[in-house]
């Protein structure tokens, strides 16, 4: 089975349990041209309801940025998209001017060497939670949100803390070891939290479809009882 059709089976076998999907661009792109068609199939495939977030974590300048907005926007058809924030205002600019579209900043990923710059410590305050604070001070049309380990759950708190009200993109559920429930009870406490679970579901058991919807709905029943709790 080819890459574009487990991804249909896995939309297919959790489309009315899952509230979002998070393509990985590099996962298609590794594919040339083929995957570019791919991804734009999918995209289409999952349809209007789900929110169809552009895992690519784009980061350039200004006029380049732009470009990258308008591929992930227009061409391909993306709600959101993940950025790095690392060359300042004018990369995420392009993106935030698109007032129905959203954004997601990576602040603390999930990755095992995140903390090495992430942690930096500068004037008593981590890079991480100067990231936060920015993407606070940005969100002036309601459209910026964060991406935030769950494999980080301290660092998590203090970034809700911070920022109250965005949107946080948590991934590290499952094949990472992240804390689901700390992740539910600390993302989702007053903005939302959107809990991304990849490979525990996409790759669960012998990745067939009844083995990607068993991993679902075993991963929405705990989260059920954390938000009933």
């Amino acid at each position: 089975m080819d890459l574009k059709d487990h991804a249909k089976q896995v939309v297919d076998n959790t489309r009315d349990l899952a509230a979002a999907y998070k393509p990985n661009f590099a996962f298609f792109e590794r594919w040339g041209s083929k995957g570019f068609q791919w991804l734009e199939e999918i995209v289409d495939y999952i349809g209007t309801g789900p929110i169809i977030i552009a895992d690519a974590k784009r980061g350039d300048i200004g006029n380049t940025a732009e470009q990258y907005a308008k591929s992930i926007f227009d061409h391909f058809g993306f709600d959101a998209v993940t950025l790095s924030p690392y060359l300042g205002q004018d990369s995420v600019e392009p993106f935030l001017d698109r007032t129905e579209k959203g954004v997601f900043i990576l602040c603390r990923t999930s990755n095992p060497s995140g903390s090495q710059f992430q942690d930096h410590q500068d004037d008593g305050k981590a890079l991480y939670e100067k990231v936060a604070i920015w993407a606070n001070g940005i969100n002036a049309k309601d459209n910026v949100g964060l991406v935030v380990g769950a494999t980080a759950p301290e660092e998590l708190t203090r970034i809700r803390k911070i920022a109250p009200d965005l949107s946080m993109l948590i991934p590290g559920v499952g094949a990472q070891g992240g804390d689901l429930e700390h992740s539910v009870r600390v993302g989702n406490q007053t903005g939302v939290g959107i809990i991304n679970v990849s490979r525990g579901i996409c790759f669960a058991g012998d990745h067939s479809g009844s083995a990607i919807r068993n991993a679902a709905e075993s991963y929405v029943a705990q989260m059920k009882i954390l938000f009933d709790g």
